[in-house]
């Protein structure tokens, strides 16, 4: 009788997290529209991997809310729902400011090291030579290497989910949001804050960035 395997092995969970964050981040920054379909086979050709990596990844994405699975009708990317804005940035408010404090205080020199090089992509960043989804990925980058400078995973593994539903919102919304390099920019002095060993301050920047951010897509409405 075949043993079922019930873990994949290593090269498996490689390729399954390579997957997961290929596919979560085309459908975060609305490479794959909102109501889309999802097609298995057309994403692992895509990615180059077979399709239990693919599997693997849409379960991760269906349980963030990126993509919804309907009985005999399969599997779509979500729509972007401008009415949970107020419920993200409720719990944004609330988490965003803890997670950089925490990491002013917990950021190891590795931490630092990897901010202080995003402080400096944020410098050399140039609206006119670079496009919205450009920028986009730079502030992704940037609030990934806050939440992981926090050593909490469950903190880290929260605000990911929900700086993902965010950014999926500012995208619906990027032709009306001119300013979006100066959005990107405010980044600089958090992680001045966070480098500096400065919890109090990096807390107000984030819940000044968060807040900002719900205003500016209000105005875009």
């Amino acid at each position: 009788m075949q043993q079922v395997a019930t873990e994949p092995r290593n090269e498996e969970f490689s390729l399954a997290e390579r997957a997961y964050r290929a596919i979560r981040d085309r459908l975060v920054l609305l490479e794959i529209r909102p109501g889309a379909p999802i097609n298995e086979e057309q994403l692992g050709q895509s990615l180059g991997v077979g399709r239990t990596p693919v599997r693997e990844a849409l379960k991760r994405l269906q349980y963030e809310r990126l993509i919804a699975t309907y009985p005999r009708r399969g599997t779509f990317a979500t729509e972007v729902n401008i009415t949970d804005l107020a419920h993200i940035s409720e719990v944004r408010q609330e988490l965003e400011p803890l997670a950089a404090a925490q990491a002013a205080r917990r950021a190891t020199a590795a931490d630092r090291e990897t901010l202080t090089a995003l402080r400096g992509e944020l410098d050399r960043a140039d609206p006119r030579r670079q496009n919205a989804t450009e920028l986009l990925h730079l502030d992704l980058q940037v609030h990934r290497a806050v939440y992981a400078a926090t050593h909490n995973p469950y903190l880290d593994d929260t605000l990911v989910r929900y700086d993902n539903l965010a950014t999926r919102i500012w995208c619906l919304f990027i032709d009306r949001l001119p300013d979006m390099a100066g959005h990107v920019g405010e980044h600089g002095p958090l992680i001045e804050a966070i480098v500096a060993g400065d919890p109090e301050r990096a807390a107000q920047l984030a819940r000044n960035h968060v807040t900002g951010f719900e205003r500016a897509v209000r105005a875009a409405i």
